[in-house]
């Protein structure tokens, strides 16, 4: 099993950046909530599920530790998730939508990338042999995210993470990013669905809503 330590983990988050503006205290409270963690979702603490334990276990820790120290719950999870979505830069994956050749790489690299960093509890439906040259999609049928989150009652740290995807897909050159639910907010499967266009958004059809 890949070693899991509370302060790699969070160096590898998004929450790299944020975490050092933190008193030392609470610092060390985080980092003491991760290690009871880690042991508690053994399970799927393998090699390949280990970036997005990073981002799990230190949105619990940091969630439920800023409310040990004096901030409401609201306050709480307007913090984690504000800091999370902060961290996110989507102009690399935008300026490469521009690209004629943009959803043949997504149709390559995602199933690549998804296999290898994707370990236990994890399920997917892939469609690249059926789809249109211009049109990508696929679903997830299992995700830690709500295996995890979900018993614990705070899904809404999942919902939070769901939301990353629409920052990093939301704004892409003649793509459009559909998504119409996700497990970590009630639905039986997240979808994934990129369709491209000749023209730019608002040059003849309009974004999704996705959630």
């Amino acid at each position: 099993m890949k070693k899991y330590i509370p302060e790699e983990m969070v160096k590898i988050s998004r929450y790299q950046n944020y975490f050092p503006t933190l008193d030392k205290d609470i610092q060390v409270d985080i980092y003491s909530r991760m290690n009871e963690l880690i042991k508690e979702e053994k399970y799927y603490c393998d090699k390949n599920n280990y970036e997005h334990m990073a981002q799990i276990l230190t949105s619990i820790a940091m969630y439920e530790v800023l409310q040990k120290h004096g901030k409401s719950e609201e306050e709480a999870y307007k913090i984690v998730s504000e800091e999370m979505w902060k961290f996110l830069d989507p102009t690399s994956m935008q300026k490469l939508s521009k690209k004629g050749f943009f959803i043949p790489l997504m149709k390559k690299v995602v199933p690549f990338g998804f296999k290898h960093k994707s370990g236990i509890g994890w399920r997917y439906t892939w469609h690249n042999d059926t789809d249109p040259k211009d049109e990508f999609h696929f679903e997830c049928n299992e995700c830690i995210y709500e295996k995890i989150l979900k018993p614990r009652g705070l899904l809404k740290l999942g919902a939070m993470c769901c939301h990353a995807d629409i920052i990093n897909y939301g704004e892409l050159h003649y793509t459009d990013f559909i998504r119409t639910k996700t497990l970590c907010q009630g639905g039986d499967y997240c979808d994934f669905y990129f369709v491209r266009h000749e023209t730019d958004a608002g040059e003849g059809w309009e974004r999704t809503d996705s959630i």
